[in-house]
């Protein structure tokens, strides 16, 4: 079993660079949505919301209901934000999900909440739908919306080369852990670090708090 409070000890915000945009005329208009707003989120201002640098459409842990816009700032308020790239035929990702899930109980029982948001590599919606549901995590729309965004952060598995490309930075398991302002604020490298990856997550971190200086 592992000790996922061990996890919640004061922990040092590990800031990263993210790979640059890919070009929007390239992409369909989804992708050029997504790639438009989390491109801005780099250059946001105080006082504008974070919310709007998310993937345009999320589904609700049912896997199948759009959380609607409005709703955002209220279910997001306080909570820590982070997108999980994974598959459910990976192997290191559902060994390594176990463990996800009880670091996210455990933030929640230290009054730390965190909210994952789960970007599929599966290979239908349908498996995406499920295993979404199963964790209790929101999720990105299978298919373009969740490419868009595995394009973008450079995070992709090695079966979807063929689709994606070759100049990704990580396969899956990852999680990009998002600032106050839809930034990237740390990425947790699961793949290649399992569990102990999670311990770079900083919790702490009030950059990393959603709505505490909105």
């Amino acid at each position: 079993m592992v000790n996922a409070a061990s996890f919640l000890l004061p922990l040092t915000s590990l800031l990263t660079t993210r790979g640059s945009f890919i070009t929007t005329t390239t992409l369909s208009s989804s992708q050029r949505l997504i790639a438009t707003r989390m491109s801005s989120s780099s250059s946001s201002t105080a006082g504008s919301s974070p919310w709007s640098s998310l993937a345009p459409r999320l589904l609700d842990v049912d896997g199948t209901s759009v959380i609607s816009p409005e709703s955002l700032a209220e279910r997001l308020d306080k909570k820590r934000v982070a997108y999980y790239f994974a598959a459910g035929w990976c192997p290191m990702c559902t060994s390594f999900e176990p463990a996800l899930v009880q670091f996210r109980q455990a933030a929640l029982d230290s009054q730390k909440p965190v909210q994952l948001i789960y970007v599929p590599s599966d290979r239908t919606p349908t498996d995406a739908s499920k295993r979404a549901s199963a964790m209790g995590m929101w999720s990105v729309p299978h298919g373009e919306e969740a490419d868009a965004l595995k394009k973008s952060f450079k995070i992709w598995s090695g079966a979807e080369s063929m689709k994606l490309g070759f100049g990704r930075r990580s396969g899956v398991p990852a999680l990009v852990v998002l600032d106050t302002d839809g930034a990237e604020m740390t990425f947790i490298e699961a793949e290649s670090k399992g569990v102990q990856s999670l311990s770079s997550w900083p919790l702490n971190d009030e950059k990393g708090i959603w709505g505490l200086s909105k």
